[in-house]
């Protein structure tokens, strides 16, 4: 066990014959005394420095595996996050594709739809145009018929002729 400062003021020698000068050893006491104290005042300080500082130390280490942990969970939540994200832009690339090729066959059908009505309506001016030619043909050949030439002739019937204008007559004249 070390010596403490009352310990050393303490201490009684014994007195030889030819001893030392009493007042000269009480001084170099007096003065270890103070150093010793001095001494044990500053491993007190430095002690509980070191305290301190080991709380620091313990408080930043701890900060420290917070902060690790965090970092962590941070790039796991980014993980997470960043293969949702490829989820999800895989998904709404596939439901595009699948809404391209819907419109890309709607728009095909339509098109085939829009042939067919196309060459149904050829068809029917065709038919129409037939029709027609042969409608104009028909009538073309009642005006070459020589039927019209005769009734630009003069009535045979004079009696009929007769009748006719004075029933004209009547008629108009009330």
């Amino acid at each position: 066990m070390p010596l403490t400062p009352l310990d050393i003021h303490n201490k009684e020698f014994t007195r030889g014959f030819r001893g030392y000068d009493e007042d000269e050893v009480n001084d170099f006491l007096d003065q270890i005394i103070k150093d010793y104290e001095v001494l044990i005042r500053d491993k007190k300080n430095l002690e509980e420095k070191n305290q301190k500082l080991e709380e620091r130390l313990s408080h930043f280490s701890n900060i420290e595996d917070t902060l690790n942990k965090s970092i962590l969970v941070a790039q796991e939540t980014a993980e997470d996050v960043k293969q949702h994200a490829t989820k999800e832009a895989r998904l709404i690339v596939k439901e595009a594709e699948k809404n391209a090729d819907r419109i890309i066959n709607e728009a095909l059908s339509k098109s085939r739809k829009i042939s067919l009505e196309i060459e149904e309506l050829k068809k029917e001016a065709k038919v129409y145009r037939t029709r027609f030619r042969m409608l104009i043909e028909a009538q073309l050949e009642l005006l070459r018929n020589d039927d019209w030439d005769k009734l630009s002739e003069p009535f045979e019937d004079e009696a009929l002729q007769e009748h006719d204008s004075s029933e004209f007559a009547t008629r108009y004249r009330d």
